[in-house]
């Protein structure tokens, strides 16, 4: 595994492996580990994981934190890593920084998988006063426990796994952290996504109670060209965590090694 760290770059990791290279988008207060168990599970793949900028190892990267720059930044991570034939997989605002990728169709990107994704569309819920109040859900760890134990997972958790949400949620400027409830969260890019003409998998969580089923079906998959749809059961938002084999089952399912 090569471990990457530019002044200008986030840091990620690419392990090399088979292709088509699966480059891995986390989602807000995660990082490239949150992906590790979804990882080990695919052992042999070309795969790219990415600490967004303001994020974990890369909170040493001045903004901005917009969701067009953690896109910007992505790309010039799949370029520094020499990888030209890709699969963006994104979960929650991972997967809401992917479609702003794909929409831009660029040349080795063959499809797209949105895991929890946030909507084209943001939900009628998104209003001021919930992105307020969501933009102090990191606020200290006592915040932090409440988020994960009861709204962003819908499983129990191993301690370790529980201990690397709370740390990874707080690793990140300030800046950073409010970008997304405060505006990234909120932002409609329906024109983007209509552009995306790869093929695309979203995958939903049962119980998730972020990005439910019934938004995803309204708010996403409208504005996708023929998007393959998949329920993984008895999982709420952090689907990496909660269930990573059946993540990863259906990743290869969509987009096996070449």
């Amino acid at each position: 595994m090569n471990t990457t760290q530019q002044p200008l770059l986030p840091a990620y990791d690419h392990r090399p492996g088979t292709g088509p290279t699966l480059v891995f988008l986390h989602y807000w207060g995660g990082s490239a580990r949150t992906w590790d168990l979804v990882v080990d599970r695919l052992a042999g793949r070309d795969m790219l994981t990415v600490d967004f900028r303001g994020w974990s190892r890369s909170s040493n990267l001045a903004g901005p934190y917009t969701l067009r720059q953690l896109a910007d930044d992505t790309l010039a991570v799949i370029a520094d890593a020499g990888v030209t034939d890709y699969v963006l997989v994104g979960h929650s605002m991972g997967g809401k920084i992917a479609q702003l990728i794909a929409a831009t169709r660029p040349a080795g990107l063959r499809r797209i998988i949105l895991v929890g994704s946030a909507p084209a569309k943001p939900a009628a819920g998104i209003t001021p006063e919930y992105r307020e109040g969501l933009s102090h859900a990191y606020d200290s760890d006592e915040s932090v426990a409440g988020a994960r134990d009861h709204i962003l997972t819908a499983t129990e958790l191993p301690e370790s796994i529980k201990s690397q949400i709370a740390t990874d949620s707080r690793a990140s400027t300030d800046a950073a952290r409010t970008e997304w409830p405060l505006r990234g969260i909120a932002e409609d890019v329906c024109e983007h996504t209509r552009m995306i003409s790869v093929s695309a998998l979203v995958v939903a969580g049962e119980n998730d109670h972020v990005e439910p089923v019934d938004v995803l079906v309204n708010n996403l998959v409208p504005y996708l060209s023929g998007a393959d749809f998949a329920v993984i059961p008895n999982t709420g938002h952090l689907i990496p965590l909660e269930a990573p084999a059946d993540l990863a089952d259906a990743i290869t399912a969509f987009a096996p090694a070449a």
